[in-house]
């Protein structure tokens, strides 16, 4: 057991009392945000038992459609998921896990947490015309692989992040975030900086605080998740705060996404639910990501998969998933004014499995990467225009 370990070990009923002191306190305030309340989902078409959304019947939102790669005439033995877009430098830059696949047999999709797995990236001048791929990470050590982790713009700098893992999957030891910078944008070369943080799997790359601290989310070896903070003095130079436990209670809280709230105050955090319920759950926190409420169960349906969101500049929220609880196909996106309540959902892409999706805002367009049964990375072009022609159609 390695010194994170022990640390989280002895913080965890602490996490526990204080993510309920701080539920109590703040429900008794005037105008408290209520972080009890299941509600996600609301609108006319919604319906009681959110299930019972006919997801292939939303409505269709308009996209342009490209493909960075495809493995799928590999015969289910390769993999390409995990999937990042960023813009930088004048192009658009994607990530992705690519490695050998267990075959599951015909009609299934492979695995994605096999040994020898690497990094490999692409770019593109719009978003739309894609290059070649080519390795990032090199290639691990044996009996180990790589995970793509995101990209992170920190000081003018491209930083790509990976986490190493000890094969098969991603729980145990042996894990660690590392981060690689890119020197040279052509040709691209990219020079291996070091470890991030040890014992550590995040989800989404960091983003800024409203302090200017650097926040993302760390699962560690035990599968439970907490939030780094710090990122400002150096890149390797974070503070780990426990947020919820794995095994403790039906909610299994997996692969966070957070946003901050307009009150530039509260943050968010919603997570897939490994306990299978079927719906996103989601916690607070009113101090920068110290301390958070315990996750609650909300109305939005979920397919047990990884989801995607970003804040766009005139204020709304978007979130990317699977919204079928019985299968990861369509892709949707929905719409929320407040970051809270979701008001609009439409039809993204479908008619097979897809999955793992990456949505970034970049001039007055969204840009969402996912896969297919995990061996494409396919990136969809959507006018930020059509999410409000969405909402005027499902406020009727």
């Amino acid at each position: 057991m390695n010194l994170s370990e022990r640390h989280a070990i002895r913080r965890w009923p602490w996490v526990l009392f204080a993510a309920a002191e701080m539920a109590t306190a703040l429900a008794a305030q005037p105008g408290a945000i209520d972080f009890a309340s299941p509600v996600m989902l609301a609108g006319p078409w919604v319906p009681a038992d959110p299930h019972r959304i006919d997801f292939d019947r939303l409505p269709k939102i308009p996209s342009q459609h490209a493909v960075v790669s495809d493995v799928l005439a590999a015969g289910g033995h390769r993999v390409n998921q995990h999937n990042y877009l960023v813009f930088f430098g004048g192009r658009c830059w994607a990530m992705w896990s690519d490695g050998p696949g267990e075959s599951r047999g015909a009609g299934k999709v492979p695995g994605h947490d096999r040994a020898d797995q690497h990094v490999s990236f692409a770019t593109s001048p719009d978003g739309r015309r894609w290059g070649a791929s080519a390795n990032l990470t090199g290639r691990p050590d044996p009996g180990y692989g790589w995970i793509a982790r995101g990209f992170w713009v920190r000081e003018g700098k491209l930083l790509a992040l990976a986490s190493r893992y000890e094969a098969p999957g991603y729980a145990g030891p042996g894990l660690s975030l590392h981060a690689w910078q890119l020197d040279s944008v052509e040709p691209a070369r990219w020079r291996h900086l070091g470890v991030v943080f040890d014992d550590a799997l995040n989800n989404f790359p960091p983003k800024q605080l409203p302090t200017g601290e650097w926040m993302m989310s760390r699962r560690d070896g035990k599968q439970n998740v907490h939030y780094l903070i710090g990122g400002v003095a150096a890149f390797d130079r974070w503070q780990s705060f426990p947020a919820a436990t794995y095994r403790d209670g039906k909610i299994r809280p997996e692969e966070p996404y957070w946003w901050v709230l307009p009150d530039n105050r509260t943050i968010v955090a919603l997570y897939r639910d490994n306990g299978r319920s079927g719906f996103l759950t989601r916690g607070f926190s009113t101090d920068h990501g110290r301390t958070w409420s315990l996750p609650v169960r909300t109305n939005f349906p979920d397919s047990t998969s990884k989801f995607s969101g970003a804040r766009l500049p005139d204020g709304r929220y978007v979130l990317v998933s699977n919204p079928h609880p019985q299968r990861r196909d369509p892709l949707t996106l929905a719409v929320s004014r407040d970051g809270l309540v979701f008001t609009a959902m439409g039809y993204l892409v479908g008619g097979r499995h897809v999955d793992y999706p990456h949505v970034i805002h970049h001039e007055g367009h969204l840009y969402v990467a996912f896969a297919t049964a995990k061996q494409t990375v396919e990136v969809l072009r959507v006018e930020v225009a059509e999410l409000e022609r969405l909402e005027k159609q499902q406020r009727k």
